[in-house]
């Protein structure tokens, strides 16, 4: 018998594609999944938000003022709906926060959509901002539910992935379809919503564990998360970070403006920002899952900031390109750890609330952007409205730094299987 015949047969080596995955997205479970495709076809159909200023203007006729009114309002309700969302996915479970707010999305774009007079649309908004945002608390406690967290980093890493690949190509669509009639866009937004929500009510069980105490057990509720000095401080670093973030959503395209460049010398450099985070999340989200989640958000934060900074010497597209590429390879390294952090912080029966209170912080920054980002620019012309954002970004990142033993701390207790009974 030769030596090839005595060789134990075992099985064939992974091929090249298996090998790169399995390390990426390998180990989770179905339940998972099932929320990752919900969720990426609930952004393949966010078309209303984008659109929603140049919609109130032409389509229903308001004035500038009017239609800033009711985004306002939009953007109160979603501050208000991260809170309910995050108590009720506590006190009734996930599942069914979830679903509620996604198929009471999906009516109250409807009757946004239909909504005349400027009553009755403000009403409409009012009602869609709260529900907009409130499945969001539900949705993250789920995946710190589902999964281990030594896995927590990669998994919502894929779940920034897959919001930032729909978004991508619901607004080439979306502005499609705007030509055709804004109806439509609130047609499918709404349709992708009830769709989201009746997908997880019939594959994913209920994940809210029945072994810990009530959320309103004494020690419970949002007085608790309150009192977490650590989880605040947390927080309020991430509104400085998300108040610097959304600039390029906002007040970029005003700033672009008076460079002499207009909405498509904006979209064709805002659109660096998406294809970026596409290519590359996927490719180095596993390797910074390993390593110390502060630091890779100090890291992160740290490029925002430059990139914002570098655009008060931008005054061409290359240019603002060149920028954006910069302060998105800060975001996609920030985000591949942001969200894990709330999952390590919270106790297993807060989970809702917790990410509720951390949800606030991204409603208050998309709120605030805007206000303070075109009072900047008003005053002090596009190199103050960048040099703040550079300010700001360096202090968030200064923040995190000082945070980082607590974190570190808190994370050690995370990674005892006891500590989500505490």
């Amino acid at each position: 018998m030769t030596a090839l015949e005595d060789a134990p047969v075992g099985p064939p080596p992974p091929g090249r594609v298996a090998a790169f995955l399995r390390p990426r997205v390998g180990g989770f479970p179905r339940s998972f999944w099932v929320l990752w495709a919900g969720s990426l076809l609930n952004r393949l159909g966010t078309m209303v938000e984008p659109f929603m200023g140049l919609y109130l203007t032409t389509s229903r006729g308001l004035s500038l003022a009017q239609a800033g009114a009711v985004m306002a309002v939009l953007g109160a309700g979603s501050f208000a709906g991260q809170l309910v969302g995050g108590t009720l996915a506590d006190r009734l479970g996930r599942r069914v926060t979830l679903t509620f707010a996604t198929v009471g999305t999906g009516a109250a774009m409807l009757a946004l959509g239909y909504a005349q007079g400027i009553v009755a649309i403000v009403a409409a908004a009012l009602l869609l901002g709260v529900l907009l945002d409130m499945y969001r608390p539900a949705s993250q406690a789920m995946v710190a539910d589902l999964i281990s967290p030594a896995d927590r980093p990669r998994a919502f890493g894929l779940m920034f992935w897959a919001v930032n690949l729909g978004w991508a190509f619901a607004m080439v669509l979306g502005g499609t379809l705007a030509q055709q009639g804004f109806l439509w866009l609130f047609w499918i937004d709404a349709l992708t919503c009830v769709a989201f929500g009746l997908l997880v009510w019939r594959a994913v069980p209920e994940t809210r564990s029945r072994d810990v105490p009530d959320g309103t057990a004494p020690g419970g509720g949002f007085g608790r998360v309150l009192r977490d000095r650590v989880m605040v401080a947390y927080v309020l670093i991430t509104l400085l970070y998300t108040f610097v973030l959304m600039q390029g959503m906002t007040t970029m395209p005003l700033a672009m403006k008076e460079d002499g460049l207009g909405p498509q010398a904006y979209g064709l450099a805002i659109a660096a920002n998406g294809v970026l985070i596409i290519v590359v999340q996927p490719l180095v989200n596993a390797w910074l899952a390993r390593r110390d989640h502060s630091l890779v958000m100090v890291a992160g934060f740290v490029l925002v900031a430059v990139g914002y900074g570098l655009t008060a010497l931008a005054a061409s597209v290359l240019a603002y390109t060149a920028t954006i590429l910069v302060w998105t390879l800060g975001e996609i390294i920030a985000a591949a750890v942001l969200q894990a952090v709330v999952a390590d912080l919270a106790p297993a029966h807060l989970r809702g609330r917790y990410n509720g209170l951390y949800g606030m912080a991204w409603s208050g920054g998309f709120l605030l952007a805007p206000l303070g980002g075109t009072q900047l620019l008003g005053a002090g012309g596009p190199a103050a409205l960048w040099l703040t954002c550079l300010g700001l970004g360096l202090t968030a990142a200064a923040g995190q730094l000082l945070l980082a033993p607590a974190i570190r701390r808190r994370r050690a207790l995370a990674l005892d299987p006891l500590f989500s009974s505490k």
